[in-house]
C-alpha cells in the first residue's frame, strides 16, 4: 500500500499511527513526529544525523519536541490554509447593470478590449498599445470583482508544507494527479518488490492498473481552469481537458509509473469509487485474467467551487452550522479541527483530499514473489439503491452489501469469527442522515447475525471526506488495525446522538486494543454507489494459505520474504527522513507500432521479456468450417 493523506504517508503506516498517536509507546510516538515533520519539510535525516529545517545539526528527540506542536495542529482536519477561504476571501465577480447619466469615457489596453463591441462604442487610437472607449448614456452591463468570504473553512488537507509535484518533474500537473505519482511509487516502494523484475515473470496483459476518482481533476490545471476560462478571461490550455479525465490517475501510472500494457480503467462511483475499483481486481484475479493489479484512487477537492457545489447541497458542516451546533459566536483553530463528528450531533461531511493505492498479488505469485502480505480481499459486494426520492438520499442498497460481505466473513472464517474478532470501518460522513441510515444498516445485520457489541471506526473524524479515495482511506487504516492491535477511536464523539442505532454497536472516542480476523469496509455514496469490501488479516491470509498450499510452501515464502521485508524497510527508513523514491518516467522506452512482431498467436514487444498471448477465452462454442 501506498499514498497520503490528512495523517500523513501511508506506507510503514504513517498515517494511521497518527491516528493512534496517545496510544503509542514513547520512542514510536517520536519516530512518527520524526517522519511527518520530514513530510512537511520541518527537518530532514541525512547519513543517520537529524537536521532542522534550516540545515543545522540537531537531536532527534529535540527536533522531535521542537516539531510536536506544529505537526499535531498542522496534519488531519483543521482550518483550511488556502489564505482565500480566510482574510483574503474568495475571489468572484458580482453581475450588475449601470445607469450611465452621461457619456463614459475610459482608456484600455488594445489587447484587453473585447474581439465584439456594442454598437453604440467608440473607440479611438491613442497609441500603438493603447485606445480609448466612449460608451453613451444608458445600461451598461458589467461584472464588478468582489471577494467573498468562505462559509465553509475546515478540510481535511495534505499535512502543511507537503507538496507531491515537488518529488518529480511535475509540468502544471493537476494536483490530484501529482498526488496519484507519488502515492502509487510510495505503494512500490514500501512493497519492497522491484516492479521490473515483477513485471518480467508475467505475460504483460496479465497486469492491470484499476484507477481513478470520483469527480475528475477541477482545479485551475485540469476541468476547473478550463470550464472557468472565458468568464474569467484566462485561456484555456491543452492540457486542461485532457487531465481533467477521471481515468487519468491510471492513465498516469501506464504511461508514466510501470509502463504497462495490460487491462486499464476506472469506476466512477461517487463515495465507493475505491471499493469499485477494488472489485475489478479482485474479480481480474479471481478470474485467472490477471496476476497483479494496482488499485487506487487520488481526489483533490479542496476548491473553491467545489466546496460550494457541496455547500449548496446542504451537504458540508459550514461555520453557521458549527457555531449553531456547540453555540459559539467564533470559531477557533480546535473547533475546526472537530468538525467532523461521526455518530454524534454533527451537522455535515468535512471535505479532504487523499491519494491511495494497494496492489494486488493473486496468492500464488505473492508467494512465489516473498512479497510482505498486509491482508487479503476475499469479495467486494456492490448494490444499488432501487427507487429513489432524492438522488443524494439514502436507500436501501448498503443492507445487501453488508449482509453479503457478513455471510461470506460467517462462511470462511465461522460464526464466533465474525462475531467477536470483526469490526466495521463505517462510512462515517458525519451527516446527521448518515448517522441514522449506516447505524440502522449495522444495526439490523448486527442481529441477524447474532453480533452483540461490533467495534466501529469511522476514519472520517481524523482525515475527512476524500471522496472517491474515502474507501481507501479506511482500507489502509484497517491494514494499520491489523499491523498493530488497536482500533482508532472517534475523538470527536463526546456522546452518541440519540438517533444512532448503538444497542449492538461498540463506539469508543479513544483507541481500544483488539484483534481482529477481518474488518468490513463500508461505503455509501452519492446516488446509490453502495460498497463493502471484505479485507481479512495476515494472520488469517495465512492459515488461508497453510491450507491452500501447504506448510512447506509458506516456509519457503517466509525465507523469501526476508530480502522483501529488508528492501522496503530501507526503504521506510530513508522516506521517514523526507526522501521518497518517486517513480516518473516521462518519455522512456516509448513504442507506436512498428517496433512490434506481431503473428497471429502474440505479439513481442520491446523491453518486455514474455510475448503478449492473443489466444482468448471462447466459452460461446465455434461453428465448423
Amino acid at each position: 500500500m501506498g499514498g497520503v493523506n490528512a495523517a500523513g504517508r501511508t506506507s510503514g503506516h504513517q498515517a494511521f499511527r497518527r491516528t493512534v498517536i496517545d496510544a503509542l509507546p514513547e520512542a514510536e510516538q517520536q519516530a512518527l513526529l520524526l517522519g511527518l515533520a520530514a513530510l512537511m519539510g520541518l527537518g530532514s535525516c541525512r547519513e543517520g544525523a537529524w537536521y532542522d529545517a534550516s540545515g543545522n545539526p540537531i537531536a532527534a528527540g529535540r527536533l522531535a519536541e521542537n516539531c510536536r506542536a506544529q505537526v499535531l495542529d498542522h496534519t488531519l482536519i483543521r482550518r483550511i490554509e488556502d489564505p482565500r477561504f480566510n482574510d483574503d476571501g474568495l475571489p468572484a465577480n458580482r453581475r450588475a447593470g449601470l445607469g450611465l447619466a452621461s457619456e463614459l469615457t475610459f482608456s484600455i489596453r488594445r489587447r484587453q478590449l473585447p474581439e465584439r463591441l456594442p454598437p453604440t462604442w467608440q473607440v479611438r487610437e491613442l497609441d500603438r498599445h493603447t485606445l480609448e472607449v466612449t460608451v453613451p448614456p444608458g445600461e451598461l452591463d458589467v461584472l464588478l470583482p468582489e471577494t467573498r468570504p468562505a462559509q465553509v473553512r475546515a478540510a481535511g488537507q495534505l499535512p502543511s508544507g507537503f507538496d507531491p509535484s515537488h518529488y518529480y518533474r511535475s509540468v502544471h500537473h493537476p494536483r490530484g494527479l501529482s498526488m496519484s505519482i507519488f502515492a502509487a511509487s510510495d505503494c512500490l516502494s514500501s512493497s519492497g518488490l522491484e516492479w521490473e523484475t515483477l513485471r518480467d515473470r508475467l505475460d504483460p496483459d496479465d497486469i492491470a492498473v484499476y484507477a481513478g476518482n470520483s469527480i475528475g481533476q477541477l482545479d485551475d490545471e485540469g476541468w476547473g481552469g478550463l470550464l472557468k476560462s472565458f468568464v474569467s478571461g484566462n485561456r484555456a490550455t491543452s492540457k486542461q481537458m485532457p487531465l481533467g479525465y477521471g481515468q487519468m490517475p491510471a492513465d498516469f501510472l501506464n504511461a508514466y509509473v510501470l509502463g504497462s500494457v495490460g487491462g486499464t480503467g476506472a469506476v466512477l462511483g461517487a463515495c465507493a469509487s475505491f471499493l469499485y475499483n477494488l472489485r475489478l481486481g479482485v474479480e481480474d484475479i479471481r478470474s485467472g485474467q490477471r496476476r497483479a493489479v494496482m488499485v487506487g484512487t487520488s481526489d483533490a477537492p479542496v476548491t473553491p467551487e467545489i466546496i460550494e457545489g457541496f455547500r449548496a447541497m446542504g451537504a458540508l458542516a459550514d461555520d453557521d452550522s458549527l457555531k449553531a451546533l456547540d453555540a459559539l459566536e467564533l470559531l477557533t483553530d480546535a473547533d475546526y479541527q472537530r468538525a467532523c463528528r461521526p455518530f454524534a450531533r454533527n451537522c455535515g461531511f468535512t471535505i479532504a483530499e487523499a491519494s491511495q493505492f494497494v496492489l494486488l498479488l493473486d496468492d500464488a505469485l505473492a508467494l512465489e514473489l516473498g512479497a510482505e502480505i498486509l491482508g487479503s480481499v476475499p469479495g467486494v459486494f456492490v448494490n444499488a439503491d432501487g427507487w429513489k426520492r432524492s438522488i443524494s438520499a439514502p436507500g436501501i442498497g448498503n443492507y445487501i452489501t453488508l449482509g453479503k460481505a457478513a455471510s461470506l466473513v460467517r462462511d470462511m472464517l465461522g460464526e464466533e469469527a465474525l462475531r467477536e474478532r470483526t469490526f466495521l470501518h463505517a462510512h462515517g460522513t458525519s451527516t446527521p442522515k448518515n448517522r441514522v441510515t449506516e447505524s440502522h444498516v449495522f444495526d439490523l445485520v448486527a442481529r441477524a447475525n447474532g453480533i452483540e457489541h461490533w467495534p466501529v471506526v469511522a476514519v472520517k473524524a481524523f482525515v475527512g471526506h476524500s471522496q472517491g479515495s474515502a474507501a481507501g482511506d479506511q482500507l489502509t487504516s484497517a491494514l494499520g488495525s491489523f499491523a498493530h492491535g488497536v482500533l482508532p477511536g472517534i475523538p470527536t464523539l463526546d456522546a452518541v446522538a440519540d438517533d444512532v442505532h448503538a444497542e449492538r454497536l461498540r463506539f469508543s472516542s479513544t483507541p481500544i486494543p483488539f484483534t481482529a480476523d477481518a474488518a468490513f469496509i463500508n461505503a455509501k455514496g452519492f446516488g446509490g454507489n453502495n460498497a463493502t469490501g471484505v479485507v481479512l488479516s495476515p494472520a488469517v491470509t495465512e492459515r488461508l494459505l497453510v491450507k491452500r498450499h501447504g506448510e512447506a510452501a509458506i516456509a519457503a515464502w517466509h525465507e523469501r520474504r526476508e530480502a522483501t521485508r529488508q528492501v522496503s524497510r530501507a526503504y521506510l527508513t530513508q522516506a521517514d527522513g523526507g526522501h521518497y523514491q518517486v517513480r516518473y518516467r516521462f518519455g522512456e522506452g516509448v513504442l507506436e507500432g512498428p517496433e512490434l512482431d506481431v503473428s497471429a498467436t502474440s505479439i513481442v514487444i520491446p523491453g518486455y521479456t514474455h510475448p503478449v498471448s492473443l489466444t482468448v477465452d471462447n466459452p460461446f462454442g465455434k461453428l465448423e468450417d
